[in-house]
């Protein structure tokens, strides 16, 4: 009875960071990722503002925190119920998943961009790459990746590459329905698929392979260790 609860209160919580962080959204372009922004959210769907600084306590960082949280659930969800997913190939699905998260960013894009600018200051380094983490280890869940070796590390640091690099092109990107985006993601997922299949039989590309499997280790270190399921995919722990 405790644990259901538990489980309900977190359930209400979670809801509760969801509407508000949704009403920041359209306060994003006047006036940022702010304290001022969360309050000014937190007036327009009748919630004091005491009670917003204790859905998100440090403010900026909290809430671009669960803008992507919020994007990896709603990625995961749209895969969940996407006609075929299991099907896929797990390049296809791989593929599906960025795409989808960004076609889920499209209204807030600037929201995106300005989130981005806030990660690169320093001191938010630990964040962003504990972010980045989470969003990839769920991409290769929903993927159905079962590797408890290495490889399981290289796998999401040359996914972690491809995501940033993607986003950024991305969030640059005028041509119609975004078009050049996709072809430029499939070039990136071709690149990481090679750079995969070389990396077992030539030491100069394994040694290349270490630093995104390093910055993978290092993120989930930086998560704790264990990585939190977001999504109706199962979940499991990284290896040891």
């Amino acid at each position: 009875m405790t644990t259901e609860r538990t489980r309900a209160r977190e359930a209400e919580r979670l809801a509760q960071r969801d509407r508000l962080m949704l009403a920041v959204l359209p306060n994003i372009a006047f006036d940022g990722w702010t304290r001022r922004a969360l309050h000014l959210a937190a007036e327009s769907v009748g919630m004091k503002a005491g009670a917003a600084d204790d859905l998100f306590p440090r403010g900026t960082i909290d809430l671009i925190a669960h803008f992507s949280d919020w994007a990896d659930r709603q990625m995961l969800e749209a895969l969940a119920g996407h006609d075929g997913f299991a099907e896929l190939k797990v390049r296809e699905k791989i593929t599906l998943g960025v795409r989808t998260r960004l076609e889920i960013l499209e209204p807030h894009r600037d929201a995106e961009r300005r989130a981005l600018a806030v990660l690169s200051m320093p001191g938010n380094g630990v964040v962003a790459s504990r972010l980045l983490y989470r969003t990839v280890d769920a991409l290769w869940h929903a993927a159905g990746d079962v590797s408890t070796d290495y490889n399981f590390y290289t796998k999401r640091g040359l996914l972690a590459a491809v995501q940033g690099s993607t986003l950024l092109y991305w969030l640059g990107d005028s041509s119609e329905r975004h078009e050049a985006s996709w072809a430029f993601l499939d070039r990136r997922i071709a690149n990481a698929l090679a750079l995969g299949r070389t990396a077992g039989r030539a030491s100069r590309v394994g040694r290349l392979v270490c630093i995104p499997a390093r910055l993978a280790a290092s993120a989930k270190r930086r998560c704790g260790g264990r990585v939190r399921s977001l999504s109706p995919f199962r979940a499991r722990n990284a290896p040891a």
